[in-house]
């Protein structure tokens, strides 16, 4: 593995302009130096520092970091706080009328909602919870549409120290039950639909599906929140309206002082192999993670109205659209439509509209707005911008010059952020106002986080040459363990062949002479499509699952747009398909495999084989299928094969 060469070569470099730097909150490479000092001279006291100044304690901590049991730190854990009271109460005193979120609905329809008015809407949710029994440290699972109420939702969860797990509306329902189930949960909190580019997204059929599978024994209430007002299945045993749940419910509800590593969340991200995996986030540590780079990496200004596109089911709609903003007391836009409907320039006319001034989506969207045309967004006005961002997998250099050049017209800084999941904000990334930038580079590492590239023993590793990626100290904001799989969790980010105490980030990486990061892609076999990390042993699992088929095997290949496209290599019972009856099977797979996961694991070919390319001792020999769907010429030995014959019959697409 290490030893890997960089070939991507990249000479272009932007240091930011002097009037940004002027007024930026870390200005200048001499700031950002300093502040990584700091750290590294007391690296206790920093974050405690820190900690101290930007949340609201109820009880103050004495302990910084405890490392006595590791990998399962814990920080400030005497302490006592309140997310919820961190992003909502705190604003009520010094600007309870300022605007929280601008809601644009996919039909256009726009709402404002002001700080103090968030603050009653949750405390009202938050009695309604307490009202059927949802309590400090019950699971609560929302599979919500991207709208006002998913926030309310989580912030009201976080204030009565109950748990939640945001399943992403577009997961079908088998992954919800697995969610469920893995989880515990007493609640789902859902809605009659939601809705995408003018269709309706069922997801209380979804629900229904999920519980009709059986063995969601912990599950006592659906609260369904009437987003449509289409007809629905209703089971009065468990069924309950929002509006039903909040009526004549107080708007006031004292939060729940919880410690420090009280779990605020658990989000399910996919592994490589087996079920998916329930990442694990504390409350104080994680918080102080999305204000900190809230106020270092977004530059957060009062001034502000900012606009992060995820989705409120992944990691980056957790940090930077329902926590982050609201903890800075930011005006944040909120959109629950897809950037094309009800025409291409949907993203350019919200910002427009809203006078959008920071940007944060990811380089799938850039790519497919490319394809649109570079004119489209010079037919908008986008002088309100004045810092772009970028998330979910590395930016390809031409790509980030067409965002700097077309969107942020040579003015805006660009964040290309490298994070994840589990590491609960922004890791590696240029602050806006100090750091030169590179087009694919995401630069250095935040101030406190100590990043570095490692061989397979965890030594060190030349200049340019490619290693593994590791995060060499705790840092607050890291996940705390897998849910109910502490062993998982230390052999998958904490390996014991790394000394079991250095964060492995999965990805490989090389630094340049400026020592700038640059991600190489994944060391395992993990896909990212459109920026969503998924399993391939899932879309495998999901394609065995099917009565037709005996074997496959799923691999990535580059997609322009999506960053990866999942091909399949599928070998079914009876015998192999050909003409017709193969565009056939093709069409029901991909759709068995959207109903199974979701649309977004739907594989983009499948191809089918007598038999998977296998060594004499039976494993499947996966780089060879990456070259056979990359098109590529087999360079590699293929002495080994069982029945070398059948790497013809998987060049073969199904068109």
């Amino acid at each position: 593995m290490a030893g890997i060469e960089s070939i991507l070569s990249e000479t272009r470099i932007f240091p930011p302009s002097e009037s940004f730097k002027k007024n930026a909150n870390v200005s200048g490479m001499e700031a950002y130096q300093a502040l990584c000092d700091e750290a590294a001279r007391d690296y206790e006291g920093f974050w405690a520092k820190h900690a101290r100044e930007s949340m609201l304690w109820h009880k103050p901590f004495t302990q910084t970091l405890d490392e006595r049991d590791a990998p399962f730190y814990k920080w400030f854990f005497d302490g006592e706080l309140n997310v919820s009271y961190n992003c909502l109460d705190k604003h009520l005193q010094t600007q309870p009328n300022k605007t929280a979120i601008i809601f644009e609905a996919d039909d256009g329809k726009v709402s404002h909602v002001s700080y103090q008015q968030l603050h009653q809407r949750v405390c009202q949710f938050a009695n309604g919870l307490k009202a059927i029994n949802i309590k400090h440290g019950d699971r609560v699972i929302i599979y919500m549409p991207m709208s006002v109420e998913a926030v309310v939702a989580m912030q009201a969860c976080a204030r009565i120290g109950a748990i939640h797990s945001v399943v992403f509306g577009g997961f079908s329902a088998k992954s919800l039950h697995e969610r469920v189930i893995d989880a515990g949960a007493k609640a789902i909190i859902t809605a009659d639909e939601g809705l995408r580019g003018g269709k309706g997204v069922r997801l209380k059929d979804a629900v229904d599906e999920a519980l009709n599978m059986g063995g969601c024994d912990t599950l006592e209430k659906v609260i369904v929140y009437k987003r449509t007002g289409n007809t629905v299945h209703w089971d009065a045993s468990h069924d309950v309206w929002w509006s039903d749940l909040t009526q004549g419910k107080a708007d006031t509800c004292e939060p729940a002082w919880v410690n420090a590593e009280h779990p605020l969340f658990i989000l399910y991200t996919s592994g490589s192999t087996g079920k998916p995996k329930g990442v694990q986030h504390s409350s104080a540590g994680y918080l102080l993670g999305a204000i900190l780079s809230m106020q270092w990496v977004f530059d957060y200004k009062p001034t502000d109205v900012y606009w992060c596109t995820a989705d409120v089911g992944w990691i980056t709609g957790h940090t930077y659209v329902a926590y982050g903003p609201l903890a800075m007391g930011a005006t944040m836009l909120m959109f629950e439509g897809i950037p094309t409907y009800p025409h291409p320039g949907r993203f350019w006319e919200l910002i427009q509209k809203h006078k959008v001034t920071t940007f944060y989506t990811a380089p799938t969207a850039i790519r497919s707005l490319i394809k649109l045309g570079a004119d489209l967004p010079k037919q908008y006005d986008l002088s309100s911008l004045r810092l772009l961002g970028t998330v979910g997998e590395p930016i390809n250099p031409e790509a980030w010059m067409w965002y700097h050049e077309v969107v942020g017209q040579q003015r805006c800084p660009i964040v290309d952020t490298w994070w994840q999941t589990e590491t609960g904000c922004n890791m590696i990334s240029p602050l806006p106002g100090a750091v030169p930038t590179k087009p694919g580079s995401c630069t250095l590492p935040l101030p406190g986080i100590q990043a570095d590239i490692v061989d397979e023993h965890g030594g060190p590793v030349e200049k340019g040459q490619g290693g593994f990626l590791v995060i060499k100290r705790p840092f607050p904001s890291q996940l705390r363990t897998l849910w109910g799989d502490p062993e998982r969790f230390k052999k998958t980010y904490f390996p014991p062949e790394l000394g079991g105490k250095m964060y492995l980030a999965g990805d490989s990486s090389h630094r340049d002479s400026d020592g700038y990061f640059w991600i190489m892609g994944r060391i395992d076999d993990v896909l990212n499509v459109s920026g969503h990390r998924l399993g391939t042993m899932e879309v495998e699992s999901a394609l065995v699952a099917n009565p037709l088929v005996a074997e496959a095997a799923v691999v990535g290949k580059p997609h322009e747009i999506k960053g990866e496209a999942i091909v399949a290599f599928v070998v079914l019972k009876g015998q192999r398909p050909t003409g017709d009856a193969a565009k056939k099977i093709v069409a029901d797979l991909r759709e068995w495999v959207a109903k199974e996961i979701g649309p977004i694991a739907k594989p983009d070919e499948i191809r089918f084989g007598d038999n998977l390319p296998k060594t004499r001792s039976g494993k499947i020999m996966r780089r060879l299928l990456r070259t056979i769907a990359k098109g590529e010429e087999i360079t590699q030995d293929v002495s080994t094969l069982e029945n070398p014959a059948i790497l013809e019959q998987l060049k073969q697409a199904v068109v």
